[in-house]
């Protein structure tokens, strides 16, 4: 009778889930989708949004904004787009953004980036109720119009049995792990520095991070299932 292959607990949000689970499966691993987070969109919040022609640029910060608000967006589809990774990037492109660059980074990069390219003005970021970082903060010289257009929500998912590792996608999931959940795994892998320090002190077992905070980092640190003894 054949080993069963080891469990990957996936904690991220849909759809995203679901196109990790589908890459790790090819890596040796039965990929477990249980997000622990659930994206809302925020209702009306686009009529308070900024008219087009008053703006130099958009950022975005995450491809859930290209899920709930993709074509409201594309009233600023003759503004230049900076994304910050190659997802949010492709997203944007799919939704017809046509002049997107890409940060291939974190929020840090994303403002490096648009202060190379961008001398001031007024900057269009829709994004989340709660953000990952403060970009207003980051572009000191640029006037940043934040607009929340979506949250994310307790799912009350239930922590799987037998896990061999698990993948945290933002700080947020890392805190909410701890908070709800007595970890069962042997390792966790995380997608930055900053998912990182909610779990330091909250589980024994190893924790590795990915060097560059994308999709493809985190599976690169994951790497191959082991193979069966």
């Amino acid at each position: 009778m054949p080993l069963s292959a080891p469990r990957v607990w996936i904690t991220r949000t849909q759809p995203g889930a679901d196109a990790t689970a589908k890459r790790i499966r090819t890596m040796g691993w039965e990929p477990v989708v249980a997000p622990l987070l659930e994206v809302r969109p925020i209702k009306g919040a686009m009529g308070t949004a900024p008219a087009p022609d008053t703006l130099v640029a958009l950022a975005l910060t995450s491809p859930n904004t290209l899920d709930m608000i993709g074509s409201e967006l594309l009233a600023y589809s003759h503004l230049p787009v900076f994304a910050v990774g190659d997802t949010t990037a492709d997203a944007a492109r799919k939704i017809g953004l046509a002049h997107v660059q890409s940060a291939k980074g974190d929020i840090h990069a994303l403002a490096c980036l648009i202060a190379r390219n961008i001398p001031a003005g007024r900057i269009f970021a829709p994004g989340a109720l709660e953000p990952a970082g403060d970009l207003p903060a980051l572009l000191p010289d640029h006037q940043v119009i934040r607009l929340p257009v979506y949250e994310t929500a307790d799912t009350g998912i239930a922590h799987p049995d037998d896990i061999t590792a698990i993948l945290i996608h933002s700080p947020r999931a890392a805190r909410l792990l701890c908070a709800r959940h007595p970890v069962r795994a042997e390792a966790i892998v995380t997608i930055s520095n900053a998912a990182t320090t909610p779990l330091n002190g909250h589980f024994n077992g190893e924790i590795r991070t990915s060097p560059t905070p994308d999709e493809e980092g985190v599976l690169t640190t994951l790497g191959n299932a082991p193979s069966p003894v």
